[in-house]
């Protein structure tokens, strides 16, 4: 699934395509993604003008000069890109809405498992959105740092990796970046929540910070069906220190006599990857 790095390089991707622009055409191919369009998002994108395309957790927010917001969410394989004329005309099997602009570029989005969600809120209600209200902090932002980390992880009793997953805690963490931030800070993701104290706080807050502008530069990980954009496949996968490197050495302690190898186990229902001597 697309985590935050690959939804803010999308995001900003389209920012040259559709800011600034009037949609004049739209195309809505499907009744219903994860749950139902909203059934008259034809109707309020026709006409509107993106004023502004930015990021809320993993959602797209593409500003309409309506006064409205059309929300984006990217699902588990979906994609929002320019295509041609000849795909405006015959579209792809999931191709489930596109976009014309007054300057003729075509727009559209892709869902082939259909997980992805739209919806439009009106600007003064945004705050209050029902996807958005429970969110937790952005990561990329001066707020979140590690007195704020600290404060939170002394509530919770549950795996530290876990914790950094939780959506209410702070967005956008999933479970690649997670397993690469804790690396990078030198902290296993057993360790209790609870337990670690302000100074480990203070380097995984700013391990997370690293590690998602990292792979927003690098325009995000292509492991599955993710793509930008522009069509291009993101390459931080080939810098992913842990992450799917089951049995290969550590990075940090190759060098070793005894080199270790990195590790892997199922949290949560998920994979985490990590070296049992580096990581404590």
């Amino acid at each position: 699934m697309p985590e935050l790095p690959e939804v803010e390089t999308t995001a900003r991707g389209l920012i040259p395509i559709l800011r600034g622009q009037k949609i004049t055409t739209v195309q809505v191919r499907v009744k219903k993604l994860r749950w139902d369009l909203p059934k008259n998002l034809g109707r309020d994108l026709t006409d509107a003008t993106v004023t502004a395309i930015t990021r809320r957790a993993k959602y797209m927010v593409l500003r309409l000069d309506t006064g409205q917001n059309w929300i984006v969410h990217l699902g588990m394989s979906g994609r929002m890109h320019r295509i041609n004329a000849d795909q405006w005309q015959t579209p792809l099997k999931h191709d489930h809405l596109l976009l014309r602009l007054a300057n003729d570029i075509c727009v559209a989005f892709n869902d082939p498992r259909k997980f992805g969600m739209m919806d439009i809120v009106a600007a003064d209600k945004i705050d209050i959105y029902r996807h958005f209200a429970h969110l937790g902090a952005e990561p990329l932002v001066r707020g979140f740092d590690g007195e704020y980390l600290f404060e939170q992880l002394q509530r919770r009793k549950i795996a530290v990796k876990l914790a950094i997953m939780d959506q209410k805690l702070v967005v956008g963490v999933g479970n690649i970046y997670a397993s690469e931030a804790l690396y990078r800070a030198r902290i296993s993701p057993k360790r209790p929540a609870h337990k670690i104290s302000r100074a480990e706080c203070d380097k995984l807050a700013q391990a997370i910070k690293d590690v998602l502008r990292l792979a927003i530069k690098a325009g995000g990980s292509s492991l599955r069906d993710y793509v930008q954009s522009d069509g291009k496949i993101g390459h931080f996968q080939d810098d992913f220190a842990v992450y799917g490197r089951t049995g290969q050495p550590c990075p940090a302690c190759h060098k070793a006599k005894k080199p270790c190898k990195i590790e892997k186990f199922t949290q949560g229902g998920r994979s985490t990857f990590w070296c049992n001597n580096t990581q404590s």
